[in-house]
């Protein structure tokens, strides 16, 4: 579910259910022409169909952080600890074509990079080994 798609009744209401926010990061770096904008963020889309649609009734998916800077990881680390004060169990950060491999965001409690995972799994297998990660972080 998208943040905009919340009301303030249904938000109190589905509060209790909806208990993990996903992060999107584009990892823009303002360099990319338009075309190339919009195909990383069609790669983007493809890669958080993942989790929102097979999770949908306890995901929702906060807007993009959308550009890479040196304080990215203090940046994300500190949005991930705000909204689990907010009241997020869970915080999942998703990111198609940036590298966050070894970038400490202790306050995230999954980080998923389709570019590492497409190296170390394998492209036909991303979508099994994302579900079972999800999977995993509510058994917690």
């Amino acid at each position: 579910m998208k943040f905009s798609e919340m009301t303030q009744d249904s938000w109190a209401e589905l509060q209790l259910y909806l208990d993990t926010c996903l992060i999107p990061y584009t990892a823009l770096s303002g360099e990319q022409s338009p075309v190339e904008v919009t195909e990383a963020l069609e790669r983007l889309r493809d890669f958080l169909d993942l989790v929102e649609i097979p999770f949908k009734g306890r995901i929702v998916t906060y807007p993009a952080f959308h550009y890479a800077n040196p304080e990215l990881s203090m940046t994300l680390n500190s949005l991930s600890a705000q909204l689990k004060s907010s009241g997020f169990k869970y915080v999942v950060i998703m990111s198609s074509d940036g590298h966050l491999d070894g970038v400490e965001i202790p306050s995230a409690d999954l980080v998923l990079s389709r570019s590492v995972l497409t190296h170390a799994v394998g492209e036909e297998a991303i979508a099994r080994f994302v579900g079972e990660k999800i999977r995993e972080l509510w058994k917690k």
